[in-house]
């Protein structure tokens, strides 16, 4: 089975090196090796230099689409070398790659298209949580996607997902770019593909600064609602 971390990179100069070290140690031991592609989303820092000096696979975009058009772009690269399972992994430290194997069973065993690594599912599995308010922003998210969308949600901003071959196809077309995350599982959801959630281990940041700033949070919150009812309203393609 192969299987892509995908690790889209903006100005990560801080932490990139470090990530892609800890994929490479995992592989040292794992049954199943990860392939991995940084998708360097315009960077204006080191993070360039750094990918290319240490020969790591990565794809330049050159100009800075956002976390959307980055991510979309490492779908289209999995598509293209046809991988099985195709996993959103963050340049920033935060995600755990020893949770994997969680992250992709659902997958192996045929219960899901997609599958989110969630720190809310069981309240027990991540010290990390994020701010109050952001988690609060994150309770209103999911609460808009259950009335929409039909379906539970416990985390529906994590980064930290993984994509079966269909899935793949799917969203090698059609990812969102303003707001990917949560507008991306009404969109499966409405296009009827299975998601489910699994819990995982998440990391404070480890450099670089979230795309998420704090002066954005209300103009974020009102627009991603907004986003949730208009998908959730499209006919199926």
């Amino acid at each position: 089975m192969k299987i892509l971390i995908i690790i889209p990179a903006y100005n990560e100069e801080e932490s990139i090196l470090s990530t892609v070290q800890t994929i490479n140690e995992y592989n040292i031991h794992a049954d199943t090796k990860l392939d991995y592609v940084v998708i360097n989303d315009g960077s204006t820092d080191k993070t360039k230099q750094i990918l290319e000096e240490y020969h790591i696979n990565h794809v330049t975009l050159v100009h800075n689409l956002g976390i959307g058009g980055a991510v979309q772009t490492g779908y289209k690269y999995a598509l293209e070398n046809d991988y099985d399972i195709a996993i959103q992994f963050d340049g920033d430290g935060q995600h755990d790659i020893n949770y994997v194997p969680n992250i992709v069973q659902p997958i192996i065993e045929n219960k899901a298209d997609f599958c989110i690594g969630s720190r809310f599912v069981d309240p027990t599995s991540s010290d990390f949580k994020s701010t109050g308010a952001r988690r609060a922003g994150i309770k209103i998210i999911c609460a808009l996607i259950k009335l929409f969308a039909h379906k539970r949600i416990y985390d529906a901003t994590s980064g930290f997902r993984a994509a079966n071959q269909n899935a793949i196809k799917y969203l090698a077309k059609n990812y969102p770019t303003e707001y990917p995350e949560p507008e991306s599982i009404v969109d499966l959801l409405r296009m009827g593909y299975r998601i489910e959630e699994v819990p995982v281990q998440m990391h404070e940041r480890s450099g670089g600064v979230s795309s998420i700033r704090a002066w954005k949070s209300v103009y974020y919150m009102i627009n991603v609602s907004l986003s949730i009812i208009i998908a959730s309203m499209k006919g199926k393609k």
